[in-house]
């Protein structure tokens, strides 16, 4: 793992720096640096949508008291699609969408967890919990405990 991690933090720097100057050279400078700043845009409101989207199914799942270890794995695609999104250049930034596409995602995460990359487990929720609001005409101040008080000597 160790050496996957040092051959991406040497490759995409130097895959970034090339597609840049090489885009820069075909498009110029201005239109290069417009559309770095247009897809961060572009990518961090999709990844707001998306984010969202994936929250709520994974509420609603622990809602009824499962724990989908798919949603969990797309959340944290997400994450690195955002940090792909923001980091300035063509080749993160073609991850971080592909990363968006809710299609690929799934497929991604699915490999993820046939390869045993996550371990996730339900049994932390398999009794049913029910959670409830306290009524709006409920208050704490009206709740009177009664009992007895003594005090034991040494």
């Amino acid at each position: 793992m160790f050496q996957i991690l040092l051959v991406a933090f040497l490759a995409i720097p130097i895959i970034e720096i090339y597609l840049l100057i090489q885009v820069g050279g075909i498009i110029g400078v201005g239109w290069t640096i417009f559309i770095v700043i247009g897809t961060a845009i572009l990518g961090a409101s999709l990844l707001r949508q998306q984010g969202l989207a994936t929250w709520t199914r994974l509420n609603q799942s622990m809602a009824q008291g499962q724990l989908p270890p798919t949603i969990l794995v797309e959340g944290i695609l997400l994450l690195l699609s955002g940090a792909f999104l923001l980091t300035p250049g063509f080749f993160t930034d073609a991850v971080g969408f592909l990363f968006l596409t809710p299609v690929v995602r799934k497929i991604f995460a699915a490999y993820l967890l046939r390869r045993g990359m996550f371990m996730a487990t339900s049994s932390m929720y398999s009794s049913q919990t029910t959670y409830s609001r306290p009524s709006k005409t409920h208050s704490v101040e009206n709740d009177v405990i009664e009992g007895e008080y003594e005090r034991k000597g040494d």
